[in-house]
């Protein structure tokens, strides 16, 4: 199961980018065995959107057809890292072909494209910044497959 990972802005090179990639390319080796992955950022220019509903229109022509759809959205449930693993293996055992991670702009997710999303999870109570909530999701899917693979990197 492909992994997109669709964000509306545009990250600069620094130390998140190379913890996104460091995140990815682990859950991409942990993965590959489990049928996870290849995952990959697909940046949005927020100029081009103008709006939340703008934002949401370039979202939808990025989502890959048939994907599952999970908005990461404040309002979203809150759920444990094993949760998630569980998710994901659920999700790829169903024959998803396709997952989309969505993260909104500096004010969110458009509440249509959330209330479409096939699942609507949150990384907790607090607000994050938007650029961290990308390396926040590159970690928790490195996570996910070290889970499903009885790896030892999560620790209960």
């Amino acid at each position: 199961m492909r992994v997109h990972i669709i964000a509306v802005g545009r990250l600069k090179a620094g130390p998140q980018q190379v913890l996104i990639d460091d995140y990815l390319t682990r859950f991409d080796r942990t993965g590959r065995a489990l049928g996870l992955g290849p995952a990959q950022v697909v940046q949005l220019d927020e100029r081009k959107g103008g709006s939340k509903a703008g934002e949401a229109a370039l979202v939808r022509r990025a989502l890959p057809g048939g994907a599952v759809v999970v908005a990461l959205d404040e309002r979203g449930a809150v759920i444990s890292s094993p949760a998630f693993a569980q998710k994901l293996g659920g999700w790829r055992d169903n024959g998803a072909r396709d997952l989309a991670l969505l993260i909104g702009g500096a004010d969110g997710l458009d509440p249509a494209l959330c209330a479409d999303a096939d699942a609507r999870l949150s990384l907790g109570k607090m607000v994050w910044p938007h650029m961290l909530v990308r390396v926040m999701i590159a970690e928790q899917l490195y996570r996910a497959a070290s889970i499903l693979a009885s790896a030892p990197y999560h620790r209960d």
